[in-house]
């Protein structure tokens, strides 16, 4: 039997255009493309693009989800306040839920976020895009 890969969804952001890039410089996203895209094997949703400030980092930290400390071993280099990266939308949710949430890129968020947090909470949070 052929093995089927999961078929990635439609590129489109949050506000129904296509999405944009994140970061380039760190590469981000499921698929280390630069967007938020995501599919099916992707559990954790990593579809809200952050500018992650040191409070986010350290509450996500706290909850288990070290985004700092590099793991070159999964070509990851650690973030840092200020850098834009495709963060699980559960994660942003969580911080946001606590007050700690972080600035959002809408135009680099996938449309799937929307399962997970409203638009009306992403745009609390809404910047203009840097990458």
């Amino acid at each position: 039997m052929d093995r089927v890969e999961p078929v990635k969804e439609p590129s489109y952001n949050v506000l129904g255009t296509p999405i944009r890039p994140c970061s380039l410089q760190p590469k981000t996203g499921w698929f280390r493309d630069g967007c938020c895209n995501t599919d099916a094997r992707d559990h954790g949703s990593h579809t809200i693009c952050c500018r992650v400030t040191d409070d986010f980092l350290q509450f996500l930290r706290s909850q288990g989800n070290d985004l700092i400390t590099p793991a070159p071993q999964h070509g990851f280099p650690g973030l840092r306040a200020g850098d834009q990266w495709c963060v699980c939308a559960g994660s942003w949710k969580q911080a946001y839920d606590e007050g700690r949430a972080c600035p959002v890129v809408l135009e680099s968020t996938h449309k799937k976020a929307l399962e997970i947090a409203s638009l009306d909470e992403l745009l609390e949070h809404a910047i203009a895009s840097e990458a």
